[in-house]
């Protein structure tokens, strides 16, 4: 698909299409970076997207146990008060 770009105020644009947005899933915040000869829009990420979830799926499985017993340190024999 060719499209032209266009000026939006001191800025220039592209219009994308809604059947090409829907058809790419972009939700409504993206990422745009550049590399020589293009332009690249994708999916904004969220580090830790999801993660609550698994966290929740993970405990009604019972996978949530420590991997490693807790090791006791000097912390937890002379600073610590219980």
């Amino acid at each position: 698909m060719k499209a032209r770009i266009v000026r939006v105020g001191n800025s220039r644009g592209v219009r994308l299409p809604k059947l090409l947005l829907e058809e790419a899933g972009l939700p409504d915040e993206v990422e745009i970076h550049a590399e020589p000869g293009r332009i690249i829009i994708q999916s904004a990420v969220r580090p830790r997207a999801g993660w609550a979830a698994a966290a929740r799926q993970m405990s009604e499985r019972g996978e949530d146990a420590l991997i490693d017993a807790p090791t006791p340190t000097e912390f937890d024999a002379e600073e610590w008060t219980w």
